[in-house]
């Protein structure tokens, strides 16, 4: 019997062949291609628009609260542990961002709350405000409004550096009176502790600029386009602000919920830092309700970042939803 020559392989299978080896992973190959692991974090900020205005969150860094019981203390552990792990959450600490909202109205540049500023009581990874503002392609002078939701020291304490000067020196500062009189007085006797942490940071950043501040109220509007919402209970002026343009409609809510689990599948719980924490459960459910009635959008300061969504009534209490990026609000 003749043996049988042996076929030519097809140019396709040449080809195969040779793509194969050049495709092998490195490693495969005995080639290093690996480069350092970097383990910085690139600028926090992100850009939307919103009706005819236009939406730039900016983050000020993260809040490292430390044990999810610290937060509430009168709440079940067993209950915040299930509740964490069944979202994927650490059950060890609770870090929650601080989302720092810029809206270009077309006539106006307006901030909404600063973060904790130059001092970075919470570690070296807040107080970025000011350098991702930069990234953005926003410069501090730029800003026309400075709108707080109240008086606590990751909300205004970003008004001034540390050179004793406003980061923002062409804005009006906007807050209610109730939280401006309450963290800014010492007269009160509350000097200890947090508390008196909190009055001294106010009042450190809010004296400075007294003559510039607009005091808001509540259904009144600040400027076109953003009117204040009263929800106190979180401080005794805790305020959240309405945004529309044509027919869109959303709302920043400042401290209303710190957290897109514990406080919207548990509505009614008390958090450690609260001035009156049933009067902020009642102010939470009222305006969550509405926002989730209506399907109103949501800018929120301590949601993951970039904090943009929108909160649907389930169970007990509330979904979050996050807008997908690159979807308008």
């Amino acid at each position: 019997m003749r043996p049988i020559p042996p076929v030519a392989p097809r140019r396709r299978g040449l080809l195969a062949g040779a793509l194969g080896a050049a495709l092998l992973p490195a490693f495969a190959r005995g080639v290093s291609a690996a480069g350092p692991i970097l383990g910085t974090r690139p600028a926090d900020w992100y850009r939307t628009r919103f009706g005819e205005f236009e939406v730039t969150v900016v983050g000020d860094g993260d809040l490292d609260l430390g044990a999810p019981a610290a937060g509430f203390p009168a709440h079940p552990r067993d209950d915040l542990t299930q509740l964490l792990r069944a979202n994927f959450r650490s059950t060890e600490k609770l870090v929650i961002p601080q989302n720092c909202f810029v809206v270009n109205t077309g006539r106006q540049l307006v901030l909404f709350d600063t973060g904790v500023g130059y001092t970075r009581p919470f570690g070296p990874h807040t107080g970025m405000l000011l350098a991702n503002l930069r990234a953005a392609g926003i410069m501090p002078e730029q800003i026309d409004a400075v709108v707080c939701s109240h008086g606590h020291i990751d909300h205004v304490w970003g008004i001034i550096g540390g050179d004793g000067k406003p980061n923002f020196p062409n804005a009006q500062v906007f807050i209610s009176k109730a939280d401006f009189d309450f963290w800014t007085d010492e007269a009160r006797g509350r000097t200890d502790g947090w508390v008196g942490t909190f009055v001294q940071g106010a009042r450190r950043n809010l004296l400075p600029v007294r003559d510039r501040i607009t005091f808001v109220e509540d259904g009144k509007e600040v400027m076109p386009g953003i009117i204040a919402v009263s929800a106190p209970g979180h401080t005794v002026g805790h305020t959240a602000f309405a945004l529309q343009s044509g027919n869109a409609k959303a709302m920043f809510i400042g401290d209303l919920a710190h957290h897109d689990v514990i406080m919207l599948r548990r509505p009614q719980i008390e958090f450690a830092y609260d001035t009156d924490s049933r009067q902020s459960a009642q102010s939470r459910l009222r305006l969550l309700r509405m926002l989730a009635q209506e399907r109103i959008g949501i800018l929120s300061y301590h949601f993951p970042f970039p904090g943009l969504g929108y909160v649907a009534a389930e169970g007990e209490g509330f979904g979050w939803y996050p807008l997908p990026w690159g979807v308008n609000l």
